[in-house]
């Protein structure tokens, strides 16, 4: 076919874009108007036609972004290998602990309230708590079960 560089060149001014956004329609009937088109004008009415248009922008795809994001709300790629700052930074370790020991001691308290075990046994279990014997108030009541150290069944465990 005919060399459309100074055609490309005109519409890509007209259109004000760069000239590989320029398209023109490999059709032979369009491609032999664009050959003879030779004033701004004549570009212009092959724009209008549908002749000749303006590609549009190349964007970056997002939809690997949403994988990622997906995968990371399921708790996918957070392993050891992508993850940044100590343990810490992560997960503070002391709110951790203030969460854990509140649980412990609101469900000591309520045991003691409802006659589930003696002063004293409380107490003991509260130091113990105190002294990070129990991971977790279900080890608690577990711990509290094999040592017979309720004066009658415990209640299962349900949080507040």
């Amino acid at each position: 076919m005919s060399d459309l560089k100074s055609q490309r060149k005109l519409a890509a001014k007209i259109m004000k874009c760069g000239v590989n956004r320029v398209y023109i329609d490999p059709d032979v009937n369009t491609m032999k108007a664009v050959s003879l088109a030779l004033t701004r004008a004549d570009i212009s009415k092959l724009i209008k036609s549908g002749s000749i248009k303006k590609r549009k922008i190349q964007g970056t795809s997002r939809k690997k972004a949403r994988d990622r994001a997906d995968k990371i709300k399921r708790g996918q790629r957070r392993g050891p290998g992508s993850r940044r700052g100590t343990a810490n930074a992560r997960s503070n370790s002391k709110t951790e602990w203030i969460y854990k020991i509140r649980a412990q001691r609101r469900y000591l308290k309520k045991l003691r309230d409802e006659g589930y075990i003696t002063p004293a046994t409380y107490r003991t279990l509260y130091r113990q708590s105190k002294g990070n014997m129990f991971r977790s108030v279900r080890y608690l009541s577990s711990y509290i079960a094999e040592r017979d150290l309720a004066e009658k069944k415990l209640p299962p465990y349900t949080r507040k």
